[in-house]
């Protein structure tokens, strides 16, 4: 727990304030969700360890600097969207990286999907500089990234979290506050396990019907309107030709990658070792992500597994 004058004076800042907000990462999330930080009014100051990344943001008025520590200098308000565990110990504590420029009182809020004790562990370097960590992981895709309709689920101080909601409600259009740090992680993790096997059990529906004789689009409208009905089948449909806008219908391009989604799923099953909780669903979740990443599929959006379900007839 931070201590109650640090916790302080972030809270007592005053909430419409328009000051500069750093934002590191500006990958297939991060553009967008900066953008919609650009767009509410905030001056933005970016970094992408991509220099080319940046460019658009130059272009938008934003300030471009060469490392995270750089970043920390400028801004008392940082955003974090990043791929992994490690990138994230890398921007936070590395060499260049955040804690060591942060000034005291700074609002730390990290959206990457990373192991929740990494989030835990980042919270105790940033308590020791003054400075305040929340994890605030996403979901909703690029999609609602651009539109600004994510959800946002925060771990951190409870206090903190109308000063982190200022600037997560101009990205998203749920912000959950769901306890200590490491708290948002979890949530995230798990809504991704439950998200890969109901896609995965989509795609073996949707492939089982068409080879049963079905039209895909009749069998998708049966099944919205149906029991088997969810995310997978009736936003995100994993048969080319069913929808419009979805990966699907464009060569599973975009969208959320394959890699990812294996690493999130490793993510769980980690926590389920950790916990001693079975998740015998979320382990061949796992392990099929993995053979698509294996098999070509590693940069094609994870609803590509209908098209690995239909190559490989072995499984």
């Amino acid at each position: 727990m931070l201590a109650g004058k640090r916790s302080f004076s972030v809270c007592s800042r005053t909430m419409a304030s328009k000051t500069p907000v750093g934002f590191i990462g500006l990958g297939n999330m991060g553009n967008p969700m900066a953008k919609n930080l650009v767009k509410h009014g905030y001056p933005v100051i970016v970094y992408d360890v991509f220099p080319e990344a940046c460019k658009e943001f130059q272009d938008l008025g934003a300030q471009v600097t060469e490392s995270p520590a750089d970043v920390a200098e400028r801004a008392d308000r940082i955003i974090t969207m990043l791929p992994s565990s490690p990138h994230a110990k890398e921007v936070y504590t590395g060499g260049n990286g955040i804690l060591k420029k942060v000034k005291k009182g700074s609002l730390l809020i990290d959206s990457s999907t990373i192991d929740p004790a990494v989030s835990k562990e980042l919270a105790k370097a940033a308590e020791k500089t003054g400075a305040v960590f929340m994890d605030a992981p996403v979901s909703g895709g690029v999609g609602a990234a651009r539109a600004g309709n994510l959800t946002f689920m925060v771990g951190g101080v409870e206090q903190e979290f109308n000063a982190a909601k200022e600037l997560l409600t101009c990205m998203g259009s749920n912000v959950v506050y769901c306890g200590e740090v490491g708290t948002g992680q979890a949530a995230k993790i798990c809504n991704n396990m439950l998200l890969a096997i109901s896609m995965i059990g989509t795609a073996e529906t949707m492939n089982l019907g068409i080879r049963l004789g079905l039209d895909p689009k009749l069998l998708a409208k049966i099944l919205n309107m149906s029991s088997g009905r969810c995310w997978s089948s009736d936003t995100y449909n994993p048969v080319p030709g069913v929808m419009e806008g979805v990966p699907s219908a464009n060569n599973y391009q975009g969208g959320f990658g394959t890699t990812l989604m294996a690493k999130d799923l490793g993510l769980a099953q980690i926590s389920a070792t950790s916990t001693k909780t079975p998740v015998p669903l979320g382990s061949q979740a796992h392990q099929i992500y993995r053979m698509m990443c294996a098999k070509g599929y590693a940069l094609k959006d994870f609803s590509a597994v209908f098209q690995f379900l239909r190559e490989e007839e072995s499984l």
